[in-house]
């Protein structure tokens, strides 16, 4: 580690206290039907191989694309399957399945006794179903499949048949950009005036090469598919982007891509048509042509003019909604309500017809019954959000507000309507007479209390009919069989017990009953003492983060130990907000890759998820201070855990992945609290990102000085303490290009700083190859061992 120069390494390990930890099997995900008769257990291994990393991959418009298999190049797959019936049954290894199966995309049919599920084979992507009561799997379709565009099939609404995505048989080869010779520049040009703000993207279109791939690798045929694998085409080609049955199966809502393709903004902001046809394919209506949108108005919260969010109405069998901007789609304008929300029934026999307006910017939608629906909207600017009870039928009626609130206020979050499936298999409200009912996380200062609560739809006035004791394990809804008869699962867990799935009826005293029994594959880690620690800030804003001392740890002699300090930095509006804890400390303790709960293991403490608030109150926005709020929590922190008397403060850590890079740079250029610092995937200089990045509105000629003083880059000179920086030289996340890593350490490396930069190959912003885990581990430890543990060695 003392070399000056490039070091050719291959992949290293961590130590064994470490590597235990990683290479461990993983509990299956859970899928559940409606009425909770079987459970479907789905495998996967924990990460991918660099090998499975290394395959060819496209990078277009946004997206990512394996050319060969027609899937994205970074879809997670899973391995096999089993099934069991949810009460008294035992876990049945579904048969059929392929050889070295890379299976994906599960989605129950309509009548939820079959899952179709794609396999990812050698030459590309095929259509499978899982019949879940025979627990068989059958094969439907070649290796056709079109995938590029996510889920390549829906379910016709008999549940016998799917609308299959396949590659076109006129499908062009693909142009190698590298094989071509120039025969002119690529022209990009703005006229008029038109201001395109758009925050720094990845992977866009660069030349016209790229623009012909991208149609040819999303260009797709329609063939119905029944269950037996016989196909009939039902359309021709075309780029579909997305596919919506009515919920009564008549009727489907189909985007299509359109030209001209653009270079600053990915495909979701390309032109494209929504139609509407029938289920037999014939066209019924063109509901709307979307032009090219690369010049929205400047906000968070700027919008498209006319009809967005469109979508199926769920109570009734095919009728449209959506929402269009009643402030030409700017934040700026001023006006009583920000949107109107619309429907129109299909087919499109009447004129649409306004049933709510929106004082902020409509956001979601809850319907119920012919005269109940719920509204949401949110205004990002001022954290707020809203909830309306109106009557869909009747716009006379004047809507009710059921909450007007901050939405980062967890401690009063009243959580979420229950829904459950109507006859189309469509989410409703569940209403029980005049009553509903809600389900919420339940934050509080001691950690989470999940609950549920019945409200009175006609006077909004509210009752709570269970809530978990929170004595010492961690109960939470995990879903809603039958609310009225009390019936839900929940899933439990402590911090040494791995999460399992049980069974209760909230109208009983009987205790819950066992639906899983997952082993713990962190044994090792038992003994770790975890608690939740407060403490305030300097200014008085609350903070707390989860402490962890090393197994055996001795609480009364309280030797000095090396600490690692792990945060992320949150934008706040108000200071009450920011100081609400939202961590618990009877959740499992779980490691994973980006976690530095491996080093409690190494004879560290540990303080993971520390508060860092930055609080912007009134006029005043969050990043005004961002570097003096930075050093607060930091310091805050740091004093909590050794006037405990834990830890050594000469030899302490800070880390972080992404924006919580961006901390630790930050915070070892302006402050002298650590000894080393861990920098993830991370932005050094602001003035690569100009027109925005995380909760930062203005622009870089709106607020140059916030720019400059939050860009580590600029105060490189400042930095005196040893900095190990990690970046995937694939990263895909707006503003955090591996060139900010690379130039940010040859500023440091010319400056004299202490400093290490490794970039992994093929990797993106999240790391997946479990080559690339294990020596990310190795150096995280190689760099703690020497500059944190051992500092007073090393001097």
């Amino acid at each position: 580690m003392d070399m000056d120069a490039q070091i050719q390494l291959d992949y290293q390990q961590p130590p064994e206290e470490i590597l235990s930890l990683v290479d461990v099997s993983l509990a299956p995900m859970i899928r559940i039907d409606s009425k909770a008769d079987y459970m479907v257990l789905i495998y996967r291994d924990a990460y991918k191989s660099i090998h499975q990393l290394s395959e060819k991959e496209l990078r277009l418009a946004g997206l990512r694309i394996n050319p060969k298999t027609n899937i994205s190049s970074r879809a997670r797959y899973y391995k096999h399957i089993s099934v069991q019936k949810t009460e008294g049954g035992q876990e049945v290894k579904v048969k059929g399945l392929p050889e070295n199966a890379r299976l994906s995309n599960f989605n129950y049919s309509p009548d939820q006794k079959k899952m179709a599920f794609n396999h990812t084979a050698e030459e590309g992507v095929e259509l499978w179903v899982l019949d879940i009561a025979k627990a068989k799997a059958t094969r439907l379709t070649e290796s056709n499949l079109n995938a590029n565009m996510g889920t390549p099939y829906v379910w016709f609404r008999d549940s016998r048949s799917l609308l299959v995505k396949t590659i076109p048989n006129d499908k062009r080869a693909l142009i190698e950009s590298e094989d071509i010779v120039p025969k002119g520049p690529t022209i990009s040009e703005n006229t008029g005036g038109k201001k395109a703000q758009n925050r720094t993207y990845q992977d866009l279109l660069k030349n016209k090469n790229d623009e012909d791939n991208f149609e040819q690798l999303i260009r797709s045929e329609l063939y119905k598919v029944d269950l037996k694998g016989k196909k009939n085409l039902w359309k021709k080609t075309a780029m579909y982007r997305g596919i919506s049955f009515s919920p009564d199966g008549e009727y489907l809502m189909i985007t299509e891509i359109q030209r001209p393709f653009s270079y600053l903004v990915p495909y979701n902001r390309f032109p494209f048509e929504l139609i509407i046809y029938d289920k037999d394919g014939n066209k019924v209506h063109d509901f709307i042509k979307v032009p090219l949108l690369e010049d929205l108005p400047k906000g968070f919260m700027a919008v498209r003019k006319g009809p967005r969010n469109i979508s199926w109405r769920t109570d009734k069998p095919s009728t449209l909604y959506w929402a269009e901007a009643l402030d030409e789609g700017s934040p700026v304008e001023e006006v009583e309500y920000r949107d109107e929300v619309f429907v129109q029934d299909v087919p499109f026999e009447g004129s649409k017809r306004s049933i709510l307006k929106t004082k902020n910017r409509f956001y979601s939608m809850d319907w119920g019954t012919d005269d109940l629906a719920i509204a949401y909207d949110y205004w990002w600017n001022t954290r707020n959000t809203k909830a309306y009870l109106f009557n869909p039928s009747d716009k006379k009626t004047e809507a009710r507000m059921i909450y007007d609130r901050n939405y980062q206020d967890r401690y009063n979050d009243p959580g979420d309507f229950i829904t459950e499936k109507n006859e189309y298999g469509r989410y409703i409200l569940v209403t029980d007479g005049n009553d509903l009912y809600m389900r919420g996380a339940g934050f509080s200062p001691e950690g989470k209390k999940p609950f549920i609560d019945k409200l009175d739809s006609r006077d909004l006035s509210k009752e709570r009919i269970w809530q978990a004791d929170h004595k010492e394990k961690l109960e939470e809804v995990a879903s809603i069989i039958d609310i009225r008869k009390g019936k839900i699962i929940t899933r439990i867990e402590s911090p040494d017990e791995y999460p399992n799935y049980y069974i209760r009826n909230i109208r009983s005293k009987d205790k819950p009953k066992a639906l899983t029994d997952f082993d713990n594959p962190f044994k090792s880690m038992e003994g770790v003492h975890k608690e939740i620690i407060k403490y305030n800030r300097k200014d008085g804003v609350g903070l707390s983060g989860t402490l962890y001392l090393p197994p055996g740890y001795d609480m009364e002699k309280k030797e000095k130990l090396p600490m690692i300090l792990w945060a992320y930095p949150r934008e706040y509006k108000d200071k009450s907000s920011a100081g609400q804890v939202t961590n618990d400390p009877n959740e499992f303790i779980y490691p994973y890759y980006g976690s530095p709960i491996y080093w409690v293991m190494r004879g560290y403490v540990v303080l993971d998820d520390a508060s860092f608030p930055i609080i912007g109150e009134d006029d005043k926005e969050p990043n005004d201070s961002f570097r003096e709020q930075l050093v607060a929590n930091a310091s805050a922190a740091i004093d909590a855990v050794a006037n405990l008397g834990y830890v050594d403060r000469e030899r302490v850590a800070v880390g972080g992945h992404s924006y919580g890079a961006f901390m630790t740079a930050n915070l070892l250029s302006h402050s002298d609290l650590f000894a080393a610092g861990i920098a993830r995937s991370g932005a050094y200089n602001r003035t690569l990102t100009p027109f925005g990045f995380q909760s930062e509105e203005r622009n870089y000629w709106e607020a140059p000085n916030i720019y400059y003083d939050m860009s580590p880059f600029m105060h490189a000179d400042k930095m005196k303490t040893p900095l190990l920086l990690i970046h995937g030289e694939a990263d895909n996340n707006s503003g955090t290009y591996p060139m900010q890593s690379e130039r940010y350490f040859n500023a440091l490396k010319g400056l004299g700083a202490t400093v290490r930069l490794v970039m992994l190959p093929k990797e993106s912003h999240g790391y997946a190859a479990k080559e690339s885990i294990l020596h990310i581990l190795w150096e995280q430890d190689q760099w703690l061992e020497k500059y944190v543990k051992n500092k007073k060695k090393n001097k």
